[in-house]
C-alpha cells in the first residue's frame, strides 16, 4: 500500500463489522484478497448514487464486498452473489447475516459462467455489477454483465492492475492477458462510458449506455 493510500485510510475510523469479516476470512483459512477498504466505501456510495436495487456480484469470497454493496441498497433491493466454492459462500452468508443483511442476498454456487448463462436464459436483468473473481474469466464476465444490464447499469471490476503485472510487458500469463483485454474493452467498447482508477490495485468503473 502506498503512503498516499495509507494516509487516506488513516482518515477513516475502522469499520468494526468489516474488521470482523476480515478476521472471519483469515480464521477460515481463506485468502485475504477482499476489496480495499477505500473501494469498499466507494461501492456503497455508487450503489446509493445509482439508486440500484438489483445487484450482481461475481465472486463472494467471505462477504466483505457483499456487505459493502448491500449497505447501499434501498428497502426491497437485493443482491445475487456468484461463488464457485460452497465453503466460501457459507462464510459469506454467515457474515452477511451477522451484519443484518442476510435477507438481501441470494448465493448461486458453481462456475460463474454457468450461473451467468442461466441468468441470461431466465431473462434476468441487473442495474449494478461487481466483478472480483478469477481473473482469466474477466472478459467473459464483462460481456455477460453488458448483456444482463439494464440501461444505465454500473459495472465495477476490481484488481485490474494485478499488483503491477498488468503494466509489465514481461508478464504474459493467461490471467494478465485476460485482465488487459478486460481493461481495453472497458476503455473502448462503444456500449460503455468508463474510467479506471489506479489506486490500491486498480478499479474499473463503467456505465452501460441507455
Amino acid at each position: 500500500m502506498s503512503v498516499e493510500e495509507q494516509y487516506v485510510d488513516s482518515l477513516y475510523e475502522a469499520d468494526s463489522e468489516l474488521e470482523r469479516v476480515k478476521e472471519g476470512i483469515a480464521s477460515n483459512g481463506m485468502p485475504s484478497i477482499s476489496v480495499a477498504d477505500g473501494y469498499g466505501r466507494l461501492l456503497t456510495m455508487l450503489v446509493r448514487l445509482a439508486k440500484a436495487n438489483k445487484l450482481l456480484e461475481i465472486g463472494a469470497l467471505g462477504g466483505y464486498s457483499g456487505i459493502c454493496l448491500a449497505r447501499g441498497l434501498n428497502e426491497g433491493g437485493s443482491l445475487v452473489s456468484l461463488e464457485l466454492l460452497p465453503a466460501y459462500a457459507e462464510v459469506a452468508k454467515k457474515h452477511m447475516v451477522e451484519a443484518g443483511l442476510g435477507d438481501k442476498v441470494d448465493y448461486l454456487i458453481g462456475d460463474a459462467k454457468e450461473s451467468l448463462a442461466k441468468l441470461k436464459e431466465e431473462g434476468r436483468k441487473f442495474d449494478f455489477f461487481f466483478i472480483d473473481a478469477d481473473k482469466e474469466g474477466y472478459p467473459v464476465y464483462l460481456e455477460y454483465a453488458i448483456e444482463l444490464a439494464e440501461p444505465g447499469a454500473i459495472i465495477v471490476g476490481d484488481n485490474i492492475l494485478l499488483r503491477g503485472r498488468t503494466t509489465d510487458e514481461a508478464k504474459q500469463g493467461p490471467a494478465v492477458k485476460a485482465v488487459r483485454s478486460f481493461n481495453e474493452k472497458i476503455a473502448t467498447d462503444e456500449r460503455l462510458e468508463s474510467t479506471i482508477l489506479p489506486g490500491y490495485d486498480g478499479l474499473a468503473i463503467a456505465r452501460v449506455k441507455g
